[in-house]
């Protein structure tokens, strides 16, 4: 398949960087953390052998440039971002949606605020942890990030970021036999670009973001919450399973943990085709 077609979109504040690939059904895959539209490359050209394929920079991420650099995040305008390529690429019509962790919140509030533009939605660990019954608990250790990479840096902060984001007595420290694919680990150096902005502005304010449940519960059949099969009982992964335990779901587990896309791309990828699609 010959390589994705790129176009930039003027938004409110920003200049979104998108790929497309395929033709058919419009499908908008919404990156988490720092990845970017590369996360998906190694599955957008499996699934775009049946459907229209589109990815994006997050505002601030990348290539996707903030009009002001020191601009506070939201997720109301990042899941706005998201709506402006759907108006862009599928007018009219609902398209299927696959957001994976910060990019999974962001996918939700798309949901709750446009569902006719949103035909399926597969929200892998999305980390919007003030659902949880313990989310006072989870608002100290976001400002604890934020404190720390405030006094002693991004090293120091991730560090205590890791921490939190770890199963009660357990480890998120991946398998011995996991390898990062060659492709993944290219990407490193913009991975590493990005983390003072993903740690400053996206941490703070998506891990603060507390979803309509309501208006979910009302929109279930268009959504599919998901989180991975390594990452059981982590913090990204605990919203995904109750959220699921609340709407009457079942959750779906994908290889891997948290960056299973990453570590497990094809069987992630293959999953994710039928969870869409099927």
């Amino acid at each position: 398949m010959t390589g994705p077609t790129t176009g930039s979109l003027r938004v409110n504040g920003a200049t979104l960087y998108y790929e497309v690939r395929g033709h058919g059904p419009l499908l908008l895959l919404i990156p988490g953390g720092t990845g970017g539209a590369a996360s998906f490359d190694d599955i957008a050209d499996d699934l775009a052998a049946a459907n229209t394929v589109a990815t994006y920079d997050p505002r601030g991420m990348s290539r996707s440039m903030l009009d002001d650099p020191e601009a506070e995040q939201c997720v109301a305008e990042h899941a706005d971002d998201a709506f402006r390529i759907l108006e862009l690429l599928s007018p009219g019509k609902p398209a299927r949606v696959f957001g994976a962790s910060s990019g999974a919140i962001a996918a939700l509030h798309l949901l709750t605020t446009h569902p006719e533009r949103v035909e399926r939605l597969v929200a892998h660990e999305p980390p919007a942890v003030m659902v949880l019954p313990d989310a006072a608990d989870h608002r100290q250790f976001i400002a604890r990030v934020q404190e720390t990479f405030r006094t002693h840096g991004l090293r120091p902060a991730m560090a205590v970021f890791a921490e939190g984001l770890k199963r009660d007595g357990g480890t998120t420290a991946p398998k011995a036999d996991t390898e990062i694919p060659p492709q993944a680990a290219a990407r490193a150096e913009q991975t590493m670009a990005d983390l003072p902005y993903f740690v400053g502005r996206i941490v703070p304010s998506f891990m603060s973001y507390t979803p309509d449940t309501n208006r979910l519960a009302a929109l279930s059949d268009q959504l599919v919450l998901a989180g991975g099969q390594d990452s059981r009982g982590e913090l990204a992964y605990r919203p995904a399973a109750l959220l699921a335990e609340r709407l009457g779901q079942e959750l779906l587990h994908f290889p891997g943990g948290h960056i299973g896309l990453t570590t497990h791309p094809a069987q992630f990828g293959e999953l994710l085709r039928k969870a869409l699609l099927d």
